[in-house]
């Protein structure tokens, strides 16, 4: 809403001083009254114009190995209610309702008016004859005039064709249509300014005719002066007694040679071709890529095979930042494009890591691991009962002293899952979507992004984003949504250095040289353990998988929360690549 306001608004006043500047004070009214109109339309339309420009842009080589973490991002996905935008909206609301009931009821009263009192049938007119003082006036095909200076044939020659001019060349259409934007756009000044050119331009029609019928320009200006001081009328109708009179009697002895009238016109094809280019026209920069080798071919087919296995039959809903719906239709109606935008995540299987016998051991040290079993907290003792062959699945993460609690001041934390739950759990949750429908929100500061971290299960290690037909969700929170924010152990400068200190950048032919982002979103979990790593971009090479094995040796975070709650929240953090020359 807010573009479209900017970019009809830059229109319309550059529209208007073009007008003022160049064809306002030219004797092609017509022209004018046509230009005014489509002005307005042609600023209306101008927004939703989009012509996107291609530029490509040359890959540079650095001279050094860095590799640098951009400010973490994180995606909303929770909704708020904006109570600034409802009041915005209200008063909006209240406003337009009181110009629109002030403009019925002018409309109603000029109707009573013509209902009330005796008319008359005057050419393809009709004389409505007042009780009151007033100057001839004029709205729809009705002229109104006081009673008594038509009986006593008060009223000019000139007058009459004046008015007759508005009602033939139906005038009042354009002042309704006028202040029908004024009641809409209320807030925007502009339709003042372009209601007053419009109503000149009329006079200048009228007058123009006027002077070709009688041929006595002194008498008829001599008589517009002479009714210039007269009581304003309604202001919807066209009438005698405008502010500018001025201009009237000087528009009314010029003239303007064939070829200048030519000459303005052209002038609007620059104007209005410029207007276009820098309204609509956005140029997208996009850098030179190399051919794409035939393995990463071959790896996009097979991804995309993945893809249409695990969301088969799936509902897919996206919706923008404001909850509009974008696109509801099954996957299997969706374009290559929107597949690849949406639904770029597809979980890779999880393979079985049992520990080894000395390893196991080591774990039973309560001063040295906190253990979580199948997601629940269990004492080190209790790994007595276990051997070896009852865990399927571990993840070990040091904790740095900071991170540390009085409930947990062990140095690492461990988490176990057992066969059962492996099986149950992650086993085949990579093979397909167990939900029917997918419900996408995008991000509200990059709506070119679909924030799409989906769960296939109910393990709560698995990020979720979706509303299934039973209608239980695992909400997602970001920074603006919490009470304390997630933070690494040491803040987040350690965790830059964190992940400088373990990043291996990948080994190339000596032809290649690495330069990109390589795009990695990952959930940190109510027990600050990171999970669900996905890919979302990466510069080949194998970039992406070292982010991501990184990002797996990160110790737990500090997890945000909510009104002292864990909550979890997704981060996407962009690594920038510069590979040695």
């Amino acid at each position: 809403m807010i573009d479209f306001l900017i970019k009809s608004t830059l229109s319309l006043v550059v529209l208007l001083a073009v007008y003022h500047l160049a064809l306002e004070k030219e004797k092609m009214h017509q022209f004018n009254r046509f230009y005014l109109l489509f002005s307005m339309l042609f600023s209306f339309a101008i927004p939703f114009i989009s012509i996107e420009v291609i530029q490509e842009v040359a890959q540079h080589e650095a001279t050094q190995n860095t590799i640098s973490m951009e400010g973490s991002s994180v995606n909303v996905l929770e909704e708020s209610t904006n109570y600034w935008l409802i009041a915005a909206w209200s008063l909006y609301g209240l406003v337009a309702l009181a110009l629109l009931f002030r403009f019925i009821l002018n409309v109603s009263k000029l109707n009573a008016k013509t209902k009330s009192n005796p008319t008359i049938d005057y050419k393809k007119a009709k004389l409505v004859l007042l009780q009151e003082e007033t100057l001839p006036y004029t709205f729809l095909n009705s002229i109104f005039i006081n009673k008594t200076d038509y009986h006593h044939r008060k009223i000019e020659a000139e007058l009459y064709t004046h008015e007759l001019i508005h009602v033939s060349q139906k005038h009042t259409l354009d002042i309704l249509f006028i202040e029908t934007l004024k009641v809409i756009f209320w807030f925007n000044p502009i339709f003042v300014f372009y209601k007053k050119a419009i109503q000149l331009n009329h006079e200048f029609l009228a007058d123009e005719k006027v002077v070709k019928s009688h041929n006595n320009v002194p008498f008829y200006q001599n008589l517009l002066l002479s009714k210039a001081n007269a009581n304003p009328t309604y202001y919807l109708a066209s009438n005698l007694n405008y502010s500018v009179t001025k201009k009237r009697l000087i528009m009314m002895t010029k003239t303007t040679s064939a070829s200048r009238t030519v000459l303005k016109k052209l002038v609007l094809i620059p104007v209005l071709t410029g207007l276009t280019f820098l309204v609509c026209v956005e140029t997208v920069a996009q850098e030179k890529t190399p051919s794409t080798p035939k393995k990463t071919i071959q790896s996009e087919s097979s991804k995309d095979k993945r893809r249409d296995t695990y969301y088969a039959g799936v509902k897919i809903i996206v919706k923008d930042p404001n909850k509009k719906i974008l696109i509801d239709k099954k996957y299997e109606e969706l374009t290559l494009a929107e597949k690849t935008r949406y639904l770029s995540y597809i979980p890779s299987a999880n393979a079985k890591k049992t520990p080894t016998e000395k390893e196991f051991q080591s774990w039973k040290n309560e001063k040295d691991f906190a253990i979580w079993f199948d997601g629940k907290n269990i004492p080190n003792s209790k790994l007595d009962h276990y051997t070896t062959k009852d865990i399927a699945y571990f993840s070990v993460s040091f904790i740095y002293k900071n991170a540390r609690t009085k409930q947990h001041p062990q140095l690492h934390q461990l988490s176990l899952y057992s066969p059962a739950y492996f099986d149950k759990n992650l086993k085949d949750s990579h093979l397909k979507f167990s939900g029917k429908k997918i419900t996408i929100i995008l991000n509200k500061k990059k709506n070119t992004e679909a924030i799409n971290k989906i769960s296939n299960k109910k393990d709560k290690t698995q990020p979720v984003r979706i509303k299934t037909d039973d209608q239980k969700e695992n909400k997602i929170h970001n920074t603006a949504s919490v009470n304390e924010k997630p933070n690494f152990p040491g803040g987040m400068e350690n965790f830059f250095k964190f992940v400088a200190a373990n990043f291996k950048i990948p080994q190339t032919p000596d032809d290649v040289k690495l330069k990109g982002k390589v795009y990695v979103t990952f959930i940190v979990e109510v027990d600050g353990s990171l999970n669900d790593f996905k890919i979302l971009r990466d510069i080949g090479y194998g970039t992406g998988e070292e982010a991501v094995r990184v990002l797996k040796l990160s110790p737990k975070w500090t997890p945000g929360k909510v009104n002292g709650e864990a909550v979890r929240t997704m981060y996407s953090v962009p690594i920038t690549i510069q590979s040695k020359i």
